[in-house]
């Protein structure tokens, strides 16, 4: 994760949005006052989905299942 001041960020705010658009690398703010991660919008929404989805019970065990499950066991058919 790439490192930097809270001038550095202020001094070219345009460049950065649009790295990590393109990038989603995150990127590390440093302040006399405190610390910050910035992120794209994109990543965020996923970041936020993926919290939601862990935090339901049995999910996680859920997606793993699916994970481990041949493509040729899969019904074309929804149960729903």
């Amino acid at each position: 994760m790439k490192t930097l001041n809270i001038t550095q960020v202020r001094s070219d705010i345009y460049k950065l949005v649009e790295n990590l658009e393109q990038s989603h690398e995150p990127v590390h703010i440093t302040g006399k006052k405190g610390n910050a991660v910035m992120v794209s919008e994109k990543d965020w929404e996923n970041i936020q989905e993926t919290l939601h989805l862990m935090s339901i019970p049995g999910m996680a065990e859920s997606i793993r299942e699916g994970l481990e499950q041949p493509i040729d066991d899969c019904s074309d058919k929804l149960d729903w």
